[in-house]
């Protein structure tokens, strides 16, 4: 069973990594993140201008990084020069990974330095698609990824391919209304819901919807939380993953939950 597919399963997923503490979506920020015990990864992927899949949140470059304008502009050998770490602060820390040598990683340097670790992959563009399909399965990671786009015609690149699929916004919007009205769904083209609690200023109806697709055996995880109270409200309503920007404590909230549940 894929770890972040199991219904019996509460996974804690470290959202762009150990992102409030340490710089989003890269090595160091993954790698603190499995350190602490995370279930899993989410992280972004777009593409640079000559094709590979590079791991980075934004359209541009200027928010995380030392160097601006798009990342489509620049090519593998200019991203490579970029410092990932140069904005990153903090409270109590003053831009501590500047000049560190922190670089904006390649889906596959992921994939090859954290083996065996689940990832959440949201594709940010939909002409990336078949791109991400052949670095995983190039790596034969399928039976670890998940690939997630709010766009649906990027996951057409994975028909037929046996990589995870989570919804799409078009696929979330179709179960809305039969999850309010209590309808169970019986068969789902995903294997996984990611959503966020509030979409464009709208409460979703968290515990509705994971209540209509439990019988299709497809998980609710929800993003981003990163307090213990929120957590367990969550999982009360039968929410499965947490993604979180500070997964210790959501780890710490789910030791906690969990043996007071007895499972």
């Amino acid at each position: 069973m894929h770890p972040l597919l199991d219904l019996g399963a509460r996974p804690v997923i470290g959202h762009r990594g150990n992102r409030a503490h340490a710089p989003e979506n890269t090595l160091e920020s993954f790698r603190q993140a499995v350190a602490l015990g995370v279930d899993g990864l989410e992280l972004d992927v777009r593409l640079s201008k000559d094709g590979h899949v590079v791991v980075l949140h934004d359209p541009t470059l200027d928010r995380t990084t030392d160097a601006s304008g798009a990342v489509v502009s620049r090519t593998l050998a200019e991203l490579r020069d970029v410092d990932a770490g140069a904005r990153f602060t903090g409270p109590n820390m003053t831009f501590p990974y500047r000049g560190r040598g922190i670089g904006i990683p390649l889906l596959a340097d992921v994939l090859e330095q954290l083996p065996g670790t689940p990832l959440l992959i949201e594709i940010k563009v939909p002409e990336a698609g078949p791109a991400v399909r052949r670095v995983i399965e190039a790596h034969h990671a399928a039976d670890r990824a998940i690939v997630a786009a709010f766009d649906g015609r990027t996951l057409d690149a994975f028909a037929g391919s046996g990589i995870p699929i989570s919804a799409s916004t078009s696929h979330v919007a179709r179960l809305l209304l039969p999850a309010i009205l209590g309808k169970r769904q019986r068969q789902l083209p995903y294997q996984v819901m990611s959503l966020p609690p509030v979409y464009k200023g709208i409460p979703l109806p968290l515990g509705a919807i994971a209540h209509a697709v439990a019988a299709a055996r497809v998980p609710v995880h929800v993003w981003t939380v990163n307090s213990a109270a929120a957590a367990r409200r969550l999982w009360r309503m039968g929410v499965r993953g947490i993604l979180s920007d500070d997964p210790e404590i959501i780890l710490r909230a789910r030791d906690a939950f969990t043996g007071r549940q007895g499972f």
